[in-house]
């Protein structure tokens, strides 16, 4: 393929991928009352990094040497804390999500959590977090006991020898996390992204392991994010694919679309599996979550190219108030999202600094 072939695959979405969002732009500042942008789409999950550390080196989430930021970029607990406070009491999201990087290389993360509890009384509903499962085992009880609602597990192979090479980390300590967080009675949901001429013969046995532990699964479409520049529409293994591959072992009951990122479907009459398509089948019309990354950059979207800045507010002393209107125009500026970008997202932040 030429180069200029490349670059036109790589900024062109599937065949037969929906290019249209719902409601028409609208123009002006951005409104008080409740957290939307342009688009009429409201706000309610936010998702926040604690650190840009990781230790696995998935290929679709970093480059290959990552460069930590300074620790003195990083927000403080006390500074997340605040601004997890303003978006739940002055912004009225109902959902926090804690991720990385890899949350629980952040020492004293249950703390964090026990510290967001007291948001429940102010509208909080639920507190969850994103993690790759290394380090669960040893802190699934602390974690339950300090209030989080859920986790999210990612495992993109049961192969150890492909894990490996798709993570460079070992398979066996996130499989005793996900089922020492299940002993501990936190509800445990497993993520796998499917990249063609990859992994895609992990489809059936992941689904088939997690039927088997009754733990859930979503798999995740390959998305133009990863830090190595290997994306193109031919790597990724449509969501109709891996239904068709499920068909082989399992009897399939498509589920009604609900406002959730993920079509569900129901295998043997028992156990519901998700697929995420954010590239056959986008759901932006529907999107409700605002990113923070840990140096405290605001992310309207997965695929914004530009941010805003609260960490340099924060720590000059801005008010509440001054803090919620940058958070309101940085929301209210969201575009449409991949229907309209459709292609590689260049900017400043990575993925494991802005958060899956």
């Amino acid at each position: 393929m030429t180069k200029p072939e490349k670059e036109a695959a790589m900024s062109s979405p599937l065949p037969g991928a929906p290019l249209s969002d719902r409601g028409n732009k609208r123009e002006g500042p951005a409104p008080q009352g409740p957290l939307e942008d342009r688009f009429g789409r409201s706000k309610h999950k936010l998702r926040i990094s604690v650190t840009d550390r990781c230790n696995f080196r998935c290929h679709y989430c970093m480059p290959e040497d990552p460069q930590w930021l300074p620790r003195e970029e990083i927000l403080s607990f006390e500074e997340l804390l605040r601004l997890c406070r303003l978006f739940v009491t002055e912004l009225g999201l109902r959902r926090i999500r804690i991720t990385g990087g890899e949350p629980l290389l952040r020492k004293n993360i249950e703390h964090f959590v026990a510290s967001l509890q007291p948001l429940r009384a102010q509208g909080l509903e639920r507190i969850s977090m994103t993690s790759n499962g290394t380090l669960l085992a040893r802190h699934a009880a602390a974690l339950k006991a300090a209030g989080l609602d859920d986790i999210n597990v990612s495992i993109d192979a049961l192969d150890a020898e492909l894990f490996e090479h798709m993570t460079h980390g070992a398979l066996e300590p996130v499989l005793d996390g996900i089922l020492a967080a299940r002993d501990a009675e936190l509800p445990v949901k497993l993520n796998a992204v499917v990249i063609r001429d990859q992994n895609e013969q992990e489809i059936v046995p992941l689904a088939e392991w997690a039927y088997q532990q009754n733990v859930s699964l979503r798999f995740i479409e390959f998305m133009p994010l990863d830090g190595n520049g290997g994306w193109n529409p031919q790597r990724v293994v449509p969501e109709a694919e891996i239904i068709e591959r499920l068909r082989r072992r399992f009897a399939i009951e498509a589920l009604p679309r609900t406002r959730e990122p993920a079509t569900y479907y129901l295998l043997d009459g028992r156990y519901r599996l998700g697929v995420i398509s954010t590239i056959s089948k986008p759901f932006c019309s529907s999107c409700d979550r605002v990113r923070i990354t840990a140096t405290g950059d605001i992310y309207p979207c997965l695929f914004s190219p530009v941010s805003m800045a609260l960490r340099e507010p924060l720590r000059e002393g801005a008010s509440d108030g001054e803090l919620e209107q940058i958070i309101r125009e940085a929301i209210w500026r969201k575009g449409k999202g991949f229907v309209e970008s459709a292609g590689y997202v260049q900017r400043a932040a990575g993925m494991h600094t802005l958060g899956g």
